[in-house]
């Protein structure tokens, strides 16, 4: 029997929507509604985290058991606990999209286990009442998605949700991908996802768009106490800290993006953690070709608004709505500012700083943040990819620079383009980065050593993912577990695994699912 220490906390302390009716509808002065998941047709267990299952407490031999299946796809219910959706709201592609809410993720319970408190919740577990016209569920290649990418991100040092369970419902899910009006159906599918807690910028900003500073202060109160409580009792100058604490925590999540080159696709402020993780998989990706412009979100494909170039900006600029969520609770702008302001300022600095650790550089020189430019510059003139080349440069030897093209060569998609200008481009930064790594003491090997650790070999590329996708929905979950096993040691050699460590086939180029994705799940 699965016996959990259940600690429900939000559910309990903060106000719940009275009507019990679940149906889609405006939830007012209320932080979640209570809804009890979709019975699946038949369901099975696809795979799961032993790392997540032990984090809760379940008993190993528990992980197969019927009445595993039945919690974690949402046939039955956890005794003495009530599921529930939140409220919220959001800007969605800069527009202010008023009330959003969980439309399709239901959170089972809160459970602490050895000093840590987790939110367990259901994604494509049925209707909520903030499902608008939408069904609840999700598909198993999104599901697939989010299940994988999220552990990976874990292993790579992103803050980050992380992912129990995966289960397939047995029931079929109507979805247009491409929402080129020719939908079909796929299979149903449901991802156990865990965290501290799920509450989002957009959790607040619901409650200051409608004027009910009630309930808003309630969820900032809640948020300090148990999240925060470093910040002292709720007061305004906590929800001052609190809005630091929580820049600190994105700038330091968007720098971690920009450090292994993923890029979220749908920043939006309801996809933005209180607690600085990066939650929310939808169509995400990791960039193949080192390009500042590439989104892989089609719905973002005119004006790129999410593109991998400006996470840090749009960061900024969610943070500007979360201040202006808190301003009643302050009703002053000037400290709130002040916060911003810096965030503007130490972004630039944390992108030389994290950069630094990706070229190996230990001490600061005034010129890093040129040398730095140089490289993104030449990397862009060509396609080149981003994952191989910087674990590739590892290699590089100060006193042979003449060797850096060399060296680096498996990284570009095409080798005539390193030829006349561009070729010229990086001979001369191979030359300047070699005279800045002798200003380093530390040696080639020292220096290839720190730079693995950061570097990553392996992650979680658009194409393996689909290869997973498509062999699971044939049946087959062996490559599931492989790419699983695989990014749990991003990056460790694992020479078995050597074929993953490859730039993008060609066939993955233009395909469905490799390149650009919708937001259809």
């Amino acid at each position: 029997m699965i016996q959990l220490k259940i600690k429900d906390k939000f559910s309990i302390e903060l106000p719940a929507d009275p009507d019990m009716d679940n149906s889609r509808r405006q939830v007012l002065e209320a932080c979640f509604s209570y809804v009890t998941p979709k019975k699946p047709g038949n369901p099975s267990l696809i795979h799961f985290s032993p790392e997540m299952v032990q984090a809760i407490g379940i008993d190993y031999k528990a992980v197969k058991s019927m009445e595993l299946l039945k919690i974690f796809s949402g046939e039955e219910v956890l005794s003495n606990t009530r599921p529930y959706a939140m409220c919220y709201g959001g800007h969605q592609f800069g527009s202010w999209a008023g009330q959003l809410g969980d439309g399709r993720a239901i959170n089972l319970c809160e459970v602490e286990h050895n000093g840590k408190n987790w939110a367990l919740q259901l994604k494509g577990a049925g209707e909520t009442p903030y499902s608008r016209s939408a069904d609840g569920l999700a598909v198993l290649r999104s599901s697939i998605r989010e299940y994988l990418c999220s552990e990976a991100m874990f292993h790579l040092g992103v803050p980050t949700t992380r992912a129990l369970s995966l289960v397939l419902t047995g029931d079929e899910v109507l979805r247009d991908m491409l929402y080129d009006g020719h939908p079909e159906y796929e299979k149903g599918a449901i991802v156990c996802r865990m965290a501290e807690s799920f509450i989002r910028f957009g959790n607040f900003e619901i409650f200051t768009s409608r004027g009910d500073t009630k309930t808003l202060k309630a969820l900032a109160d809640f948020t300090i106490r148990h999240h925060f409580p470093q910040l002292g009792r709720p007061s305004k100058e906590a929800y001052i800290k609190l809005l630091k604490e929580v820049a600190d925590r994105s700038l330091e999540m968007v720098m971690h993006w920009q450090r292994v080159g993923f890029v979220h696709g749908v920043m939006n402020t309801d996809n933005m953690s209180i607690l600085g993780l990066t939650i929310d998989y939808g169509p995400y990706g990791w960039l193949e070709g080192y390009d500042h412009g590439w989104t892989p979100n089609t719905t973002d494909r005119q004006f790129k608004r999410y593109r991998y170039g400006t996470q840090p900006q749009i960061v900024l600029w969610n943070l500007l709505q979360l201040a202006n969520a808190l301003h009643p609770l302050i009703e002053e702008s000037e400290p709130l500012e002040a916060i911003l302001r810096e965030f503007r300022d130490n972004y630039p600095k944390a992108n030389v700083t994290m950069m630094r650790k990706k070229l190996g550089l230990q001490t600061k020189e005034a010129d890093d943040a040129k040398v730095v430019a140089d490289l993104e510059a030449v990397l862009q003139a060509s396609e080149t990819d981003m994952t191989i080349f910087f674990r590739k440069l590892a290699n590089f030897a100060k006193n042979r620079p003449e060797e850096g093209l060399k060296i680096v060569e498996e990284a570009f998609y095409t080798l005539e383009e390193i030829e006349g200008g561009i070729k010229n481009q990086w001979e001369q930064w191979f030359g300047v980065y070699a005279d800045r790594l002798k200003m380093e003491d530390v040696s080639d090997k020292q220096r290839k050593m720190e730079m693995d650790k950061v570097n990553p070999k392996y992650v979680l590329r658009n194409y393996m993912a689909q290869l997973g996708i498509d062999s699971a929905d044939e049946g087959d979950y062996s490559l599931l577990e492989e790419l699983f096993n695989l990014l749990k040691d991003p990056y460790g050699e694992q020479p078995e695994m050597e074929k993953w460590f490859a730039k993008r086939p060609d066939w993955a180029r233009h395909k469905v699912g490799c390149s650009m994705l919708s937001c259809s799940s």
